[in-house]
């Protein structure tokens, strides 16, 4: 049987074509946050999407090393907390093969991440997950890749668990609950979320450390004992 791909032609890539997909997410401005990346090069040239790139079996020695490269190829950065939020495939997802597969890892970082446009990347910019996943000109499938992202992540807050380095190493507990809630995009029961917080041992109060909020009222500091995983 010849294989064609999704615009009829010969496909570049016969056997599956395998790449990895980066999810940054992050809280600013209230919101939970998506990082795009301004494609240089066909297809979709000149559209937003996800960073990703090829996976190289010459070069990565497993798919997270694959998805590190890419971060530091396509970001100029190294990624904390890097995990696997689903592997997609399909021979409708990309014109340049027959069958295509994407490993798609989700990163939680912190607002202040410095990152700059890397390799066949024309700009980086953060948007708004609500805006994002209503979108009908991003790259290939990747709605319903940050779809998938989000979803992932919105459990673990539910669960009250927090990835290695998404936290500041010192909040409160008002900060903490404003991150869950934008996460969310829903309020929280106040002492229920301070009741589930003390069951979980999630927050390590730090001994004689607080922050002066509001009308000069000190709050106490806390950082994370408990780290989850997905």
């Amino acid at each position: 049987m010849e294989l064609t791909t999704i615009d009829g032609t010969s496909p570049k890539h016969t056997m599956p074509f395998v790449r990895v997909e980066l999810v940054l997410l992050s809280v600013a401005a209230g919101g939970l946050q998506v990082l795009l990346s301004h494609r240089k090069e066909t297809p979709f040239k000149g559209k937003w999407g996800l960073p990703g790139g090829v996976l190289r079996i010459d070069l990565d020695a497993s798919l997270e090393d694959a998805a590190q490269r890419v971060a530091n190829e396509r970001l100029n950065k190294t990624l904390p907390n890097l995990n696997q939020v689903a592997a997609v495939g399909g021979s409708k997802r990309d014109p340049r093969a027959a069958w295509a597969m994407s490993v798609v890892y989700r990163s939680l970082v912190q607002p202040d991440i410095e990152t700059s446009p890397g390799k066949r990347v024309r700009a980086l910019a953060w948007r708004n997950v609500a805006d994002v996943i209503r979108a009908d000109d991003l790259a290939f499938d990747h709605v319903s890749l940050v779809v998938k992202a989000i979803e992932a992540t919105r459990q673990e807050v539910r669960e009250q668990r927090f990835q290695a380095g998404w936290l500041p190493s010192e909040f409160t507990l008002t900060e903490l609950q404003a991150l869950s809630e934008a996460v969310l995009a829903s309020p929280l029961d106040k002492v229920t979320f301070r009741r589930r917080l003390e069951v979980s041992g999630i927050a390590k109060p730090l001994e004689g450390k607080t922050k002066m909020v509001g009308a000069h009222r000190p709050a106490q500091l806390f950082t994370t004992k408990v780290i989850g995983n997905s």
